[in-house]
């Protein structure tokens, strides 16, 4: 089965009604280890998407990321619209083919994790979103991407400390808390997880 931009826009579209519906709980997220606005600013920027995906639905599957990644870059604040829009920047190069096969949509996820990586200088163990996209892509690979596996990673986000981006200056008071951003990346993945099976 393959993964067309008609796919794309469903899984995009679904992770923005789940960011929207979760934007209370990710700025409560936030707001007790960073701004206290990444649930407002997700949703604003999502909420944006869904416009401009709905006017507008871009030539390509490869659009459909870059899209993505313009939009989240001009309407999400603080550190997510950057980090989110090299994720969906480096999706959009990583992409090939109209049409993604299930073998080649964990290579178009790492090139996001890259775009990550390298925006904001960090890798896993930091307390960030990385530490959702390394093991989901990695029990894609293995074919094991199930809601369990997403929610695990996610889980493991609050026992650790962070020390990478605002939450960073708590030190060893961001333990005990889940990454908001880790939060966003899983909702992420449960919409992808939810496309794939439809």
């Amino acid at each position: 089965m393959g993964f067309d931009k008609k796919w794309a826009i469903r899984f995009l579209d679904d992770f923005a009604d789940r960011v929207i519906e979760n934007k209370q709980l990710l700025s409560d997220l936030d707001q007790a280890i960073g701004d206290g606005d990444h649930g407002v600013n997700m949703a604003r920027g999502l909420t944006e998407l869904k416009k401009v995906l709905a006017e507008k639905e871009p030539a390509t599957l490869a659009d459909v990321f870059k899209t993505t990644a313009m939009t989240l870059l001009s309407k999400v604040g603080g550190a997510s619209g950057p980090l989110y829009g090299s994720a969906f920047l480096g999706m959009s190069k990583a992409v090939n083919a109209d049409t993604l096969s299930p073998d080649t949509l964990p290579d178009v996820f790492e090139a996001g994790l890259n775009g990550i990586e390298n925006r904001g200088k960090s890798h896993a163990g930091e307390k960030t979103m990385i530490d959702v996209w390394e093991p989901v892509i990695n029990a894609m690979r293995q074919n094991e991407f199930t809601s369990d596996a997403i929610e695990a990673a996610l889980q493991k986000t609050k026992d650790m400390k962070a020390t990478k981006g605002r939450a960073s200056y708590l030190g060893e008071r961001s333990i005990g808390h889940l990454d908001p951003g880790a939060y966003s990346s899983a909702l992420l993945f449960q919409a992808l997880l939810k496309a794939e099976g439809e």
